[in-house]
């Protein structure tokens, strides 16, 4: 656990989730709320999460969905310990287990196969990219040794027949991730994440269900901000107060 005076106590969903992150290095913004937002889970469903960081995704479908099992891993001990700890300060340990573990070589306790849901926000540079100097933000922010494509091919196996795959990640790598999860799911749903109407889209959410026929379909792009930079309507509703995100064709 990182010593004190070098993390903060936060909170999510207008205070319905607690959370203790870093001080400096990787700390959340928007992206994991969205995520779990867009995740169609139903109480009873069992969800994964490949790469849970400080439990920020999973905490939101958690406080969202009443009566959803999740289990997440996360490779980095101190991103873990602060995992736990926010887990059990949320009173969701019942329910929602982060264990130690790296997709290329994950826990032994997983069953493939077994889960109705997986969502994931993998690093969003790739390995030849720049990255930042920090290294907490360097492993979020940039692939290491496992690269997009062991993160969706794990994510197929990881997921029952009929299950849905979750991803967030950058607009400007729409197509490879969508012929990635073309080759384990199939009814595409894309919806492209722009700052604001009319501005290029910089993030995208993907979902797939595995084993379901081949196509795509593509929303129209989703603005986060109105003209006046606030949040829009939709957008508070998801943030404040957990509101699920549809991908719903348009």
């Amino acid at each position: 656990m990182p010593t004190a005076g070098t993390f903060t106590e936060d909170t999510l969903l207008d205070g319905r989730v607690k959370l203790t992150q870093p001080q400096d290095g990787y700390r959340v913004a928007i992206d994991p709320v969205l995520l779990a937002a867009a995740v169609p889970a139903q109480a009873n469903e069992r969800v994964f999460e490949i790469g849970a960081g400080s439990g920020a995704a999973a905490l939101c479908l958690a406080a969202r969905v009443a009566g959803v099992a999740i289990d997440g891993i996360e490779m980095q001990p101190d991103l873990l310990a602060l995992a736990e700890r926010n887990v059990r300060q949320n009173g969701v340990a019942a329910r929602l287990r982060i264990l130690p573990g790296d997709l290329l070589d994950p826990p032994a306790a997983l069953r493939e196969g077994a889960y109705d849901h997986v969502m994931a926000n993998p690093p969003h540079l790739p390995a030849s990219g720049s990255a930042p100097r920090d290294a907490e933000r360097r492993l979020a922010h940039r692939e290491g040794t496992a690269d997009l494509a062991d993160w969706v091919r794990f994510a197929g196996r990881m997921a029952k027949e009929g299950a849905t795959l979750t991803f967030l990640h950058r607009f400007d790598r729409l197509d490879e991730l969508l012929d990635l999860l073309g080759a384990c799911a199939g009814d595409l749903r894309v919806l492209p994440l722009c700052p604001m109407a009319g501005r290029p889209a910089k993030r995208v959410l993907v979902q797939g269900r595995k084993g379901a026929p081949a196509g795509t379909a593509r929303a129209d792009a989703r603005a986060l901000h109105d003209a006046a930079g606030a949040y829009t309507p939709e957008l508070e509703a998801v943030l404040r107060k957990g509101a699920a995100l549809s991908l719903d064709r348009s």
